[in-house]
């Protein structure tokens, strides 16, 4: 018997020896005798659902006839699906996981120093308030992503440079105002710009997801760093153990020796004071938090930026295209409608005021014609901006004549909004000149000026290309804030109030009199007893405070410099009268002023 091998040629790519004759009988070794068949036994592979088992042959090789089974039974069974929590239910991967590309690699040493350092700045400054020390807390959980990024082989972008640097100056917010609303909106507005930092989206959705997304590296971020510290405890104790003790010697000899100076000179215990936060027992617990706080935060961040999520692959596709005609008809009624309103708001604007007052019954209550009018404009803008998202989505997209007829209908219609905007911040105008600025009225006014400048980008983007575009309103919604932070609206609304009362109106101590800090500089200029009035609780506040400087903002150390040692003493006792106006908007005795308006408490 002839080996076939033997006859088939080698190919050519695999060179080998020459091929040897079989020895005599290697055939016959090669092919199993009966036997030898008897006797193996087959591997059983396991049977599919609904196909019977193939029959094995016993011993004596025969095989065995498959039992009879009854005709109920051999109908074939559908195929059920696996149980909640089963096996197949757990290897199927959730959305998080499936837009996650990778999972981070081991934590870097200078990640983990980074977010120790965080969670101990922590610990021992934010407990005294909020000011500069906040800034301070950032820097090192900004390095310990930067760290985690390195190591996992991200590369620096410009727009991630850009957020990173936007989340950082948001944080300068804190630093120089004391007005707590214009803060909380800072300190939200950087850490949603970091967290998109990190994660780098581009798209609508992605953005928006993105600016929430360092919640969702929260949980897994604790597994990580917990099993970067186990490692490097279990493969280097020598190096850690030499780091712990020698950073306990080094407090240990601080504290003494720190305390023996303070004792001896105290020129240097007051200036080791101001230096060293005042920590006691009773703010342990409070303490404790506030690291967790920061231990939790770096973490999440470096954890984000060593395996961001995807969430542009979340992207919403876009809907149905639309013809023509029933996709331009109701856009070019509602451009018909702009224009014959902003025909009218023409002559209100080049200063027909008068005319539409008389005509309207309002006389010259001209900031009540203002008011009735602001807020059916900042809808309208809103709903705008909503009507055009729409229109985007199901527009035609057959060619240029549809980009076109795209690009005319909604231009015009932003560009209509745009003087919707310009109507609405002149009613404001008028309304602040009647009744003076507040908070309220600053927001709106600032809200408006916001969607004024999207819509500038929209139209921006018609021409251009929109592949920026949510970035760029995103980027203006980070600048707004900043911007509003900076500019100080509680000292605006001072220098406004007292520069309307300096021009004959009244003035509303009992409003300005609930300001923050910042306002102490304009309201140090008004005349007794109206400044002691103003000034009173802001003082009261000051003086009852023992913030120490990293906690203390700019504006408030400058209304200490201003105000000093002051002590309003018996003036503030004749305040009951003082700020109430004569004039018919000054409504409501014991101090309320032109600020004062029925429809708007604030």
């Amino acid at each position: 018997m002839s080996d076939h091998r033997s006859e088939s040629p080698r190919p050519e790519h695999a060179p080998g020896p020459p091929e040897q004759a079989d020895p005599p009988g290697a055939a016959e070794a090669r092919t199993p005798e009966p036997a030898q068949v008897r006797m193996s036994k087959p591997v059983r592979m396991p049977a599919q659902s609904g196909t019977p088992e193939p029959a094995v042959p016993d011993e004596r090789g025969t095989v065995p006839e498959p039992p009879k089974v009854p005709a109920h039974a051999q109908r074939a069974h559908p195929q059920q699906p696996p149980a909640p929590g089963g096996p197949t239910a757990e290897r199927t991967p959730s959305e998080l996981t499936r837009i996650r590309p990778t999972e981070p690699g081991g934590i870097p040493a200078a990640t983990l120093w980074s977010v120790l350092a965080t969670a101990l700045l922590s610990a021992l400054l934010l407990g005294d308030g909020i000011g500069p020390n906040l800034l301070v807390v950032a820097v090192p959980a900004a390095l310990a992503a930067y760290f985690a990024a390195r190591a996992a082989g991200r590369r620096l972008r410009p727009w991630t440079a850009v957020w990173a640097v936007g989340g950082l100056s948001l944080l300068i917010v804190p630093a120089l105002r004391d007005a707590g609303w214009p803060v909380f909106l800072a300190i939200v507005s950087a850490v949603a710009v970091g967290s998109l930092a990190l994660h780098g989206s581009r798209g609508w959705l992605g953005i928006f997801l993105g600016s929430l997304g360092l919640l969702t590296s929260v949980a897994g971020s604790l597994g990580w760093g917990a099993h970067g510290v186990r490692d490097r405890m279990a493969g280097s104790r020598g190096r850690w153990g030499v780091a712990f003790r020698s950073t306990a010697a080094a407090v240990v000899l601080l504290i003494v020796f720190g305390a023996l100076f303070a004792s001896a000179d105290a020129a240097f215990a007051d200036v080791l004071g101001s230096l060293i936060p005042d920590i006691s027992v009773g703010e342990g617990p409070w303490r404790l938090f506030l690291g967790a706080i920061g231990l939790v935060g770096a973490l999440a961040a470096a954890y984000t930026a060593a395996a961001p999520v995807g969430w542009d692959a979340l992207a919403v596709p876009p809907g149905p295209a639309r013809g023509r005609l029933e996709w331009a008809l109701p856009l070019i009624v509602l451009n018909l409608l702009f224009a014959v309103f902003l025909a009218i708001q023409l002559t209100v604007l080049l200063g027909g005021y008068g005319k539409v007052m008389t005509e309207s019954g309002l006389s010259d209550q001209y900031a009540q014609y203002a008011r009735e009018g602001f807020w059916q404009l900042l809808w309208a803008t809103l709903l705008t901006l909503g009507v055009i998202a729409l229109a985007l989505r199901w527009a035609p997209r057959g060619g240029a004549r549809d980009r076109t007829l795209v690009r005319a209908v909604l231009g015009t219609l932003c560009l209509l909004t745009l003087v919707v905007v310009a109507s609405a911040l002149r009613r404001m105008d008028l309304y602040v000149d009647a009744y003076g600025l507040t908070r309220l009225r600053i927001s709106v006014a600032a809200v408006e000026l916001w969607l004024g400048v999207v819509l500038v980008l929209i139209m921006a983007a018609g021409v251009f290309g929109a592949k920026l575009l949510p970035r760029a309103v995103a980027a203006s919604a980070a600048l707004g804030v900043l911007a509003f932070g900076l500019v100080s609206p509680d000292a605006l609304i001072a220098e406004q109030n007292v520069h309307r009362y300096r021009q004959g109106h009244s003035i509303d101590i009992q409003y300005l009199r609930g300001l923050s800090a910042d306002a102490v500089p304009a309201l140090d200029t008004l005349s007794e007893p109206l400044r002691s009035c103003a000034l009173e609780e802001i003082q009261r506040t000051l003086r009852n405070s023992d913030t120490p400087w990293y906690a203390t903002s700019w504006g408030e150390a400058r209304a200490r410099d201003i105000l000093g040692d002051w002590d309003p003493g018996a003036l503030v006792r004749n305040c009951r009268g003082v700020g109430s106006g004569d004039e018919e908007s000054g409504r409501g005795g014991g101090g309320g002023g032109d600020s004062y308006d029925p429809y708007d408490p604030y």
